[in-house]
């Protein structure tokens, strides 16, 4: 098969469904995105692999030129979307719509895009010229669960050494970012009628007590700094509370939803077993009363690339723009984990994601394929 048009192929990828989400009633597979690149990449001369990570989901790994290199380079994305608001789109958001000098649609800038562009870039470029391997990785659930980069880290690609992951950062490379936990914290008492408290074990006011030593420990956390960060500190929101049921009765059982983003040097177990130490100590005064804490899902790692590594300094030189930081979590932690150098740069904006009437601006096209094809000029040609 012939090879569409980069708006084409952002046209298809946009219309195949792979929304992902720990509510089952949303999750959907992510299937037709990656058999859609397995075609266009085949086309291309790739040598493609599916890697399953579960009954209805996969990721793509798939390879150009020599294989078993130490070097080359990964261009690296998730396949899937987060869940859209039905009736607050101004368009269809499976039906890539320009206006404007955009183009609207679920996954335009986080990050489907990326992948067309990405082919776009190696159209053009002759195989057998490749003295280093390209590698395209398309992964699965990274709105969720990041089980598919979880699968991905759990055995070694067999060629790569640098990658760019091509999440919206607006083609600035990006060299570090926070990580994030999210954790419940479930206070289980005693319920019974509210006209005598010893009838019961107040669970609503442990959680007071908990969510009070919380905001003091989140106050200590504030004194961490690291400067390259917008937001220069970890941070501990809490998210939501839910307990009890009436007036009358004493509450039995609260719940609280906690996020953390994590500086790099900062490492999630190490944070996970600090907060069931600050929620033990809170308890205390309160001996009739369990807590039970569970994180929602298995936490990102913070990460961070030396600014002295020669991927940013070349994403650096390429872009014309100084490597940065974000607060938002990618999946570069996980492929640093297989000993790749890794840097954030890819085209629109991390403002639009997540949002109706998601758009990637056209007047990125052109330059992140320019970007890509040097890349792999500097990296992976003679």
């Amino acid at each position: 098969m012939s090879l569409p048009s980069a708006r084409e192929m952002i046209r298809a990828l946009v219309a195949e469904p792979s929304v992902s989400s720990p509510d089952p009633r949303l999750d959907q597979s992510n299937l037709g995105v990656i058999h859609l690149l397995a075609e266009w990449l085949e086309a291309l001369g790739f040598r493609v692999r599916l890697q399953p990570v579960s009954e209805n989901k996969s990721n793509l790994i798939a390879t150009l030129g020599p294989d078993n290199e130490t070097k080359g380079l990964v261009l690296s994305g998730h396949t899937d979307t987060v869940p859209f608001d039905e009736g607050l789109w101004s368009h269809d958001p499976f039906r890539l719509t320009e206006q404007d000098g955009r183009l609207y649609g679920l996954g335009s800038a986080d990050m489907k895009s990326f992948f067309a562009l990405a082919l776009e870039a190696i159209r053009a470029i002759d195989s057998q010229r490749l003295r280093q391997p390209i590698i395209i990785v398309a992964t699965c659930d990274e709105e969720s669960t990041m089980s598919g980069a979880r699968t991905l880290a759990s055995e070694e690609l067999s060629s790569g050494h640098f990658a760019v992951i091509g999440e919206p950062t607006s083609l600035q490379p990006i060299r570090m970012h926070k990580g994030v936990m999210m954790e419940t914290i479930q206070v289980q008492g005693r319920s019974g009628h509210a006209s005598n408290p010893e009838l019961g074990a107040n669970a609503l006011e442990g959680m007071v007590s908990v969510l009070q030593k919380l905001l003091l420990w989140r106050d200590q956390l504030g004194q961490m700094h690291h400067p390259d960060f917008q937001v220069p500190y970890p941070t501990l929101n809490l998210g939501a509370i839910h307990g009890g049921d009436s007036p009358n009765r004493i509450c039995g059982h609260c719940q609280a939803y906690l996020d953390f983003r994590l500086l790099p040097g900062m490492a999630v177990d190490g944070l996970r077993e600090e907060l069931r130490q600050q929620v033990h100590e809170a308890l205390q005064a309160h001996p009739r009363l369990n807590a039970r804490i569970e994180p929602l899902f298995d936490g990102v790692p913070p990460f961070e690339t030396s600014p002295d590594a020669e991927l940013v300094r070349l994403c650096e030189s390429l872009s014309g723009e100084s490597a940065g930081a974000v607060s938002f979590a990618t999946e570069a932690p996980f492929l640093t984990r297989l000993g790749l150098e890794t840097v954030v740069m890819g085209p629109g904006a991390i403002d639009q994601a997540h949002q109706p009437d998601e758009y990637l601006p056209i007047a990125h096209i052109e330059p992140a394929i320019h970007l890509i094809r040097q890349l792999i000029e500097k990296l992976c040609l003679p």
